[in-house]
């Protein structure tokens, strides 16, 4: 089967509205995140007046970008689409846009009970504010003061995504897993890389000043490999044979990366919070890159003891592309062409040749010496 297209750069969720299917409100129950569960939602209207978000200027205007450019915004609309409704069609799941189990990432408030809503929710808002900050009740009127930390917005409700580990955490929920009842009725895999994906978000925030795209890239992955091996661990293998290999590859780029960078253990949601803790330095980001770059020779080993080398080679050609994002731009520069190939060459499962990879990866890591 031909997998989704990759995409570099930026581009990357854009590819396809499923790859930024929503992170539904039960996010918070992750690791990481700890929602006030008897905190109620107000509804993006709340977030919506001229003096708060829903104006002018850098600081009021992030409703604005969101009603008006982000995907988020339309996330309910897929479940009109033809294909959904095929999807749902094949998995007995009725109506897509009244299955809880396309709700709760496409349209969320629309699982709300009435006991957590200060007002009616519009169903039609997609993925909006609360579903990525928190349920807004308990900081709507506080949040904004200047004597208010971060701690105090914390403490208060408002989710802090400012840290890596919570951000991930928040979003893995509707961007890695898809049961696998789904896949077989036709719903696409999902390819969760927390850098990629934000940087296409239309940005409504500020990054902290020492903000690593190499680091987000990193958190996102180790929890994206958590969360598969959760699925894995719970999914019947001889029924589905490949589910388990799809987080082995992801796990040989996790270990590779965390032996690079020094971290040790090899338990995603430990490195996860790890690197997320860790401040960050280019060091780091180039040590990685070399690593994961000089791993030619392991696409060129028997396919029986490699296991899926088409999915490795997926999830390490979007790595690259993150960490040469994140380094210097004259080492972008250099390696453009040959960053280009490998995207070209893992585009197709069906027809991946490692031998063809591993010697473009060969010239890409021969430009970075």
């Amino acid at each position: 089967m031909q997998s989704k297209p990759l995409c570099p750069r930026a581009t990357i969720p854009i590819c396809s509205l499923w790859l930024l299917l929503a992170c539904s409100w039960a996010a918070g129950g992750l690791v990481g995140a700890e929602p006030v569960l008897s905190s109620r939602f107000v509804g993006a209207p709340g977030c919506a007046s001229s003096s708060c978000h829903g104006g002018a200027g850098e600081k009021r205007s992030q409703w604005v970008s969101w009603n008006a450019a982000d995907v988020h915004r339309r996330a309910n609309t897929t479940l009109s689409a033809r294909r959904s409704v095929q999807i749902a069609e094949a998995a007995k799941l009725g109506d897509p846009a009244a299955s809880p189990r396309c709700t709760v990432c496409h349209a969320p408030f629309a699982d709300v009970p009435a006991t957590l809503r200060v007002n009616a929710l519009d169903r039609t808002d997609g993925v909006s504010c609360e579903t990525c900050h928190g349920p807004a009740e308990p900081y709507l009127r506080s949040h904004w003061r200047p004597d208010f930390t971060r701690v105090d917005r914390t403490l208060a409700g408002l989710r802090d995504l400012s840290n890596l580990y919570v951000r991930a955490n928040t979003c893995v929920a509707c961007h890695q897993n898809v049961d696998f009842d789904l896949q077989l009725a036709g719903h696409p895999e999902l390819i969760f890389e927390l850098d990629g994906q934000t940087r296409s978000e239309p940005r409504h925030w500020k990054e902290a000043k020492d903000f690593s795209g190499a680091q987000a890239w990193f958190v996102g992955q180790a929890v994206a490999l958590r969360e598969m091996a959760w699925q894995s661990g719970k999914t019947d293998q001889k029924a589905h044979p490949n589910v388990g290999r799809r987080d082995l590859e992801v796990g040989w780029l996790v270990r590779k990366a965390a032996k690079a960078a020094g971290f040790d253990g090899e338990d995603p949601d430990a490195l996860a919070k790890l690197a997320a803790a860790t401040r960050w330095k280019p060091a780091a980001t180039a040590a990685i890159l070399k690593a994961l770059a000089s791993s030619a020779g392991e696409f060129r080993a028997n396919p029986a003891k490699s296991g899926r080398p088409e999915i490795r080679a997926e999830r390490l050609v979007l790595a690259l592309d993150r960490l040469l994002a994140a380094s210097p731009p004259e080492t972008e520069k250099k390696v453009e062409t040959e960053l280009a190939d490998l995207f070209r060459r893992a585009q197709s499962r069906s027809d991946f040749s490692p031998a063809d990879f591993s010697a473009a990866l060969e010239k890409l890591a021969a430009k970075l010496d």
